[in-house]
């Protein structure tokens, strides 16, 4: 990074000795894991056998943003910050880079990227800021679409909202909701049509677009499909315990139950909640 970037970059709000002190820790207790007298099960970890383990300790970040719970989150982002620090020694050893590495070039993107926070330019709100952004990171990354920073392996919905606003940012999208509503029917009325023709192909394909088009009427709507499907599934799950603790008490096995009785005692948990 120039001298200059160096002079227009804030110095950092949190306490800086103390913050590196506890980082290079980590750094020193990650080398003795993966040495010869370190853990057994560190050592024989690869960068791709952690992968599972990276998505978990995600999405428990994630859960513990949407509960609220701050104690928890503080708890996930160190067990996150503890798969990217396994991710740089193991690079580090392979010759390939180290975490300080990557440190630098996250400090040079941040001020690279906002140009109109470290340097000269100006903009007029979020929505510039974004187009920008998107703009420079194709151009940095020589990719020939768009589209191509999104990676396949984000959960679906996910991936289609992300889609979605990268194609909005650089202006391809409906100016108003009403044609969105109007998609959203157009194919669940494509879909109903495939299922009376009994055309097994055609029913898989409208079904996908009947997502994506909910998915976009979820983003127009401001908001996540993702999110608000994990709260549906939530939901669901709260009220169908509540099925089983109410036969459980009355001496009833859930197999042996009605559809009419599980549905006396569903629609009675959905007034209540």
């Amino acid at each position: 990074m120039a001298a200059a970037e160096h002079a227009s970059v804030p110095g950092p709000l949190a306490r800086p000795i103390e913050v590196s002190a506890y980082f290079l820790h980590v750094l020193a207790l990650m080398d003795r894991l993966r040495s010869e007298q370190g853990c057994p099960w560190d050592r024989e970890q690869t960068p791709k056998s952690l992968i599972p383990y990276l998505l978990e300790e995600t999405y428990e970040v994630i859960e513990s943003i949407e509960a609220g719970d701050v104690q928890a989150l503080k708890e996930e982002l160190g067990d996150l910050l503890l798969h990217i620090v396994f991710q740089g020694r193991m690079a580090q050893e392979a010759g390939q880079f180290t975490i300080a590495d990557s440190i630098q070039a996250l400090s040079e993107k941040l001020v690279r990227r906002h140009p109109h926070v470290f340097g000269a330019q100006s903009v007029e709100g979020p929505s510039e800021v974004r187009q920008r952004w998107e703009a420079a990171k194709q151009r940095e990354k020589g990719r020939a679409s768009l589209l191509d920073g999104v990676p396949r392996t984000l959960p679906a919905l996910t991936r289609a909202q992300r889609i979605q606003e990268k194609a909005a940012a650089v202006g391809f999208d409906w100016p108003t909701i009403a044609p969105v509503w109007e998609k959203v029917a157009e194919e669940l009325a494509e879909l109903r049509t495939a299922c009376a023709a009994g055309d097994n192909a055609a029913v898989a394909e409208e079904f996908g677009d009947v997502l994506f088009a909910l998915v976009n009427l979820g983003r127009f709507l401001q908001l996540s499909a993702e999110e608000t499907l994990r709260k549906a599934i939530d939901k669901f799950a709260r009220r169908f315990h509540g099925i089983e603790q109410e036969l459980a008490q009355r001496g009833r096995r859930l197999e042996d139950a009605s559809l009419a009785e599980m549905d006396e005692i569903w629609n009675r948990l959905r007034r209540q909640t």
